[in-house]
C-alpha cells in the first residue's frame, strides 16, 4: 500500500464526510449528468480515431470514481448503445461508493464493477489492463501526480488511452487566496463540519475586493453544497497546471496529448484577428500556442485532455472516407440546421467568452442529414441531389468538419 502523509489522511476524511460531487440517486430518474472527459462519443473519436469497432468490448477504469458522474454517464451510454464491456469504479471513499452504487441501481446498470482502493496501488494490483482510463479531478490532489499518472499508464492496454482533468491556474483566480485564509481560520485539524461552518461565515464576510468575488467561472462554493465548498476552499492539497506544466507531466509518463478540450479554445486564432499577432502566434509550437490562448483568455479553470502513449502511432481519423459515419455530440442535426443564422456564423460561448465560428454555405444541408447512422457517402449524395455540385459538397463537408470537430461537437462514430 502507498504510505499516506497528513494531507492524504485529511483528503480521505474529507471525501468520507463529503462525497464529491454531492449527488442524490433519486435524481437519476430526471437526468443523466453528461460531460467531459469520458463521453463515449469522445472516447471513440479522440482515443480510437473512429476506427475501433463498436462490437469490441471496452474495458474502462474510473480511477478516483467519487460519487460516480463519469462512471454512470459512460456505463449508461454503453448500455443504451448496446456496447459490450465493463466500467470499473475505483476509489477509497466508502461513502462515495454508496452514492455511486445507489445511482447505478436506480438506472439498472449492470456493467459496473466496484473496487476499493487507491490508483497509486494499481501496479501489481491485478486490475486491468484497461482500454480506457478516466482520471478526472484526482491527479492534482495527489502527493506525487507524476507517480499517479505512471500508475495509470501501467495498467493501460496497448492502443488505449486516458481522459484526464486537472485544475488550471488563471480561471481559479481567488481560490487559492481564500484557501490561505481558511488555513488560518479553519485549520485542517478541526472537524470537517466546523471547517465548513467557518468557510461559510468567511464567504459572507469577505469584501468585494476579494478576487473570488470577481470570478464568475467558479461557483462550487455557491452551488455545490457543503461538498462543493469543502472541495474548493478547504481541500488540503490542490495544485493547478498551466498548459506547459500539464504537457511536461504527460510527457514524463511516456504519454502525449491527443486533444485539449475544446481544441477551439486553445487556438489563439480564435481570439486574435490582428494579422501580425496571428503570424507571431503561428510561429509557436502547439504547446506554446495553447499556452498563449490560456494566458490571454484568463477564464480556463480546468484543463481536460485525452492522452495516448507517445510511442503509439498517431491515429488518422478517416473523415474523408464515404463509409465514415459522423455524429453530433449532444446536438440534433436538423434542429441545428434550422437554427443557423443567415450569415452562416455560429456563435459559441466558452465560460463567458464569445467566439464567432464561420460555417460553409452548405452547412445547413449537411447538418440536417447527420443522424449518427448515415455515412458521408449517403449524406453527400443527398446534398448533391438537392442541387449542389459534388465538388462544392466535398469542400463544404471538409470545412464543416474543420470548424465543428474543433468545438468537440462533430465526431466520428465507432464503426459497426
Amino acid at each position: 500500500m502507498t504510505p499516506r502523509d497528513a494531507a492524504d489522511s485529511q483528503l480521505a476524511a474529507q471525501y468520507e464526510a463529503y462525497p464529491y460531487p454531492a449527488r442524490d440517486a433519486r435524481d437519476e430518474a430526471k437526468r443523466l449528468v453528461v460531460g467531459s472527459p469520458s463521453h463515449l462519443r469522445e472516447i471513440d473519436h479522440w482515443i480510437f480515431g473512429g476506427q475501433r469497432p463498436a462490437g469490441q468490448g471496452l474495458r474502462v477504469l474510473m480511477a478516483g470514481g467519487g460519487s460516480g458522474d463519469g462512471t454512470i454517464m459512460l456505463a449508461q451510454q454503453m448500455q443504451s448503445l448496446g456496447r459490450p464491456g465493463q466500467v470499473t469504479w475505483l476509489d477509497r471513499s466508502a461513502q462515495a461508493k454508496r452514492v455511486a452504487q445507489a445511482r447505478a441501481a436506480a438506472r439498472g446498470l449492470e456493467n459496473i464493477r466496484f473496487e476499493d482502493g487507491s490508483l497509486l496501488d494499481l501496479p501489481g494490483s491485478g486490475l486491468g489492463p484497461f482500454d480506457y482510463i478516466d482520471c478526472c479531478g484526482v491527479l492534482h490532489h495527489l502527493p506525487d501526480p507524476a507517480a499517479g499518472l505512471a500508475a495509470l499508464e501501467s495498467v493501460l492496454a496497448p492502443g488505449g488511452g486516458l481522459g484526464i482533468m486537472v485544475y488550471a491556474p488563471h480561471g481559479r483566480t481567488g481560490v487559492y487566496m481564500l484557501q490561505d485564509a481558511l488555513r488560518l481560520l479553519a485549520p485542517a485539524e478541526d472537524a470537517p463540519p466546523d471547517r465548513v461552518e467557518i468557510a461559510k461565515r468567511l464567504w459572507k464576510q469577505v469584501p468585494e475586493t476579494a478576487w473570488l468575488r470577481k470570478n464568475p467561472w467558479i461557483d462550487d462554493h455557491i452551488k455545490g453544497g457543503d461538498a462543493g465548498l469543502y472541495d474548493l476552499l478547504l481541500n488540503p492539497r490542490d495544485r493547478a497546471y498551466s498548459v506547459p506544466q500539464l504537457a511536461e507531466l504527460v510527457a514524463g509518463a511516456g504519454l502525449r496529448i491527443e486533444c485539449l478540450l475544446e481544441p477551439l479554445r486553445y487556438d489563439p486564432d480564435s481570439y486574435l484577428a490582428d494579422p501580425k499577432l496571428r503570424a507571431r502566434a503561428r510561429a509557436l509550437d502547439p504547446v506554446a500556442r495553447a499556452a498563449l490562448a490560456e494566458a490571454i483568455c484568463g477564464n480556463m479553470g480546468i484543463h481536460i485532455a485525452y492522452l495516448t502513449r507517445a510511442a503509439d502511432p498517431v491515429q488518422a481519423r478517416p473523415w474523408q472516407e464515404d463509409a465514415t459515419v459522423p455524429v453530433l455530440r449532444e446536438l440534433d442535426g436538423p434542429a441545428l440546421a434550422r437554427a443557423l443564422r443567415p450569415d452562416g456564423v455560429l456563435p459559441v460561448t466558452f465560460d463567458g467568452l464569445r467566439v464567432a465560428v464561420p460555417l460553409p454555405r452548405l452547412a445547413a444541408a449537411l447538418l440536417a442529414r447527420i443522424d449518427g447512422r448515415a455515412n458521408w457517402g449517403e449524406i453527400l449524395d443527398g446534398v448533391v441531389a438537392g442541387g449542389a455540385s459534388r465538388d462544392q459538397a466535398l469542400r463544404d463537408r471538409d470545412a464543416l468538419v474543420q470548424a465543428m470537430e474543433r468545438m468537440n461537437r462533430l465526431l466520428i462514430a465507432a464503426p459497426a
